[in-house]
């Protein structure tokens, strides 16, 4: 089932900016941000309320796939238009003058039958912009095109690249994952383990790929498994799944805001199969509710199969807030946007600390007092204390964790597995807890709220990154809650190897003889 597109929503079809006039006339470009339709017929253009009809109408799909019009009105035949492609419609007209100019585009698709699209739009002499870097529109991950961008970089810095140039996989395997292609930025991997995890869902010896240039950092937490793994290793637990899109709607007062945000309560059941019809893997869980003043803040809750999930729930809001648009009759919603930076995406928060963003997952285990002792010449009283000692700092100085250092192994292992490392700016939050047993051992536990990972998408199957989670065992459906368990083991070897150094005034000794302190 395709969702209901509102008029509001259809606006966004248009690229702004795309207007500008050609040997023939005049062109611009509509993309479709909806979902994969059909457009069976193309109806006219208007500019400036004068009408342009199909037979002086030619679209250019792409490719040099350049068409008139009234070819795809033929038998209503037309062309799929799947979702992120374009397509610039080119018109046999009169140039534009400079200035804002409408453009109204009639047109029909399967399933949704006819539609307009109406923006307002600008013409305007931009000077050349001198020193473009070159892109080949024909196939940009061409050998002859990396190499031309290969040779400008040379020539514009003034250096010579020798490293840089040189990969082992087919660059057109980046389609979707990197622009501009011109080489590769080669990132030491070292390994530490294996690491013993008893999980719901990893469960045995994991080898665990570190990427990085910091001296000590795989071997300070290749020091923190040995000592999980001579404990019985680390239990690791997936506690919650949401991956969120926060739009938000404007009306003219609160009480406006406040009645929205109650149907939208009540009409959960009839937002869901939209949101769900852009995918078969999103699968819309809660809607949570914020209000302030006149604006209206919705968050969706979706779990999303093995993938991170940001686009995938971005289209799925999308659709959801169509239908919202189309159907709430109420105060009038005066203005509406998809995010309004209440997901916190690629931003620590404490929404996220409190209700979830990714994979919520806890790692913990008891450690023996002989064993933290002969290994990391530390008492669990000292770190315990230290803990407590550290959990102030951590308060007066605002810090979204109080543990040692959870961003560098889950950086490195980002880096080492094709993850969106920006991702990590969420990721990073952790709540460090740890305490004495009645067997004077200490237990220790660290809770990731917003460990946002994937094992499918995105950069997790090229060529390095892939190998990488092949390594795991973290390739196939299913397998994004055993990496996150994996993930939140190796932070908790780290919490327990710097915590210990810092404790036993080892840290600094450490990265004199292993880092580059000099």
């Amino acid at each position: 089932m395709l969702f209901t597109p509102s008029p509001m929503l259809l606006k966004l079809l248009y690229t702004r900016g795309s207007l500008h006039n050609t040997p023939e006339g005049v062109a611009f470009s509509i993309k479709n941000r909806l979902d994969t339709v059909r457009i069976t017929r193309v109806e006219a253009v208007v500019l400036d309320g004068k009408r342009i009809g199909v037979e002086q109408i030619a679209l250019d799909l792409g490719g040099g796939d350049v068409r008139p019009a009234t070819t795809f009105n033929a038998d209503a035949a037309g062309f799929t238009l799947p979702v992120g492609q374009s397509a610039t419609f080119h018109l046999h007209t009169e140039p534009l003058k400079e200035g804002l100019h409408t453009v109204q585009v009639q047109f029909s698709a399967d399933p949704f039958g006819e539609l307009t699209v109406e923006v307002e739009d600008a013409i305007t002499n931009l000077p050349a912009q001198g020193n473009k870097i070159p892109r080949s529109e024909q196939d940009d991950y061409a050998d002859d095109a990396i190499r031309a961008r290969q040779r400008f970089a040379e020539e514009f810095s003034g250096q010579q690249f020798q490293h840089l140039k040189h990969y082992s996989f087919d660059a057109h395997e980046l389609q979707g994952n990197c622009e501009h292609f011109t080489g590769v930025a080669q990132i030491p991997v070292g390994l530490a383990g294996p690491l013993h995890v008893n999980g719901e869902h990893a469960q045995g010896d994991f080898l665990i790929p570190l990427a990085t240039t910091e001296g000590t950092l795989v071997a300070s937490y290749n020091r923190g498994i040995q000592l999980l793994n001579l404990c019985g290793g680390v239990k690791c637990t997936v506690i919650g799944d949401a991956m969120q899109r926060a739009p938000v709607f404007v009306f003219d007062d609160a009480r406006g805001a406040r009645d929205f945000g109650k149907w939208v309560e009540d009409e959960i059941d009839k937002i869901r199969p939209e949101a769900e019809s852009t995918s078969r893997v999103a699968k819309l869980q809660y809607i949570d509710t914020y209000l302030a003043g006149k604006f209206a803040y919705l968050r969706f809750n979706f779990s999303t199969g093995d993938a991170a999930g940001q686009n995938m729930v971005g289209r799925a809001t999308f659709a959801a807030c169509s239908w919202i648009l189309e159907n709430y009759k109420g105060a009038p919603i005066r203005h509406f946007y998809l995010e309004s930076n209440f997901a916190t995406d690629k931003k620590a928060s404490q929404i996220n600390v409190m209700r979830t963003r990714g994979k919520r997952v806890v790692a913990e285990a008891v450690i023996k007092r002989d064993i933290l002792q002969q290994r990391m010449r530390v008492t669990p009283e000292q770190l315990a204390y230290h803990g407590q000692v550290s959990n102030v700092g951590a308060f007066i100085s605002g810090a979204n964790n109080n543990g040692a250092h959870s961003a560098n192994g889950i950086t490195a292992m980002f880096i080492a597995t094709g993850q969106d490392v920006a991702n990590v700016s969420e990721s990073s939050a952790g709540v460090l807890y740890s305490e004495i047993t009645p067997e004077g051992d200490l237990y220790i536990s660290m809770t990731i709220p917003s460990l946002i990972v994937a094992t499918h998408g995105g950069g997790t199957g090229l060529a390095t990154q892939n190998e990488f989670l092949r390594m795991l065992g973290c390739v196939g459906r299913g397998t994004v809650n055993k990496f996150a368990e994996i993930v939140a083991g190796v932070v908790l070897a780290g919490e327990l190897s710097l915590g210990a150094a810092i404790s036993s005034s080892d840290w600094v000794s450490s990265h004199e003889q292993y880092g580059r302190n000099r």
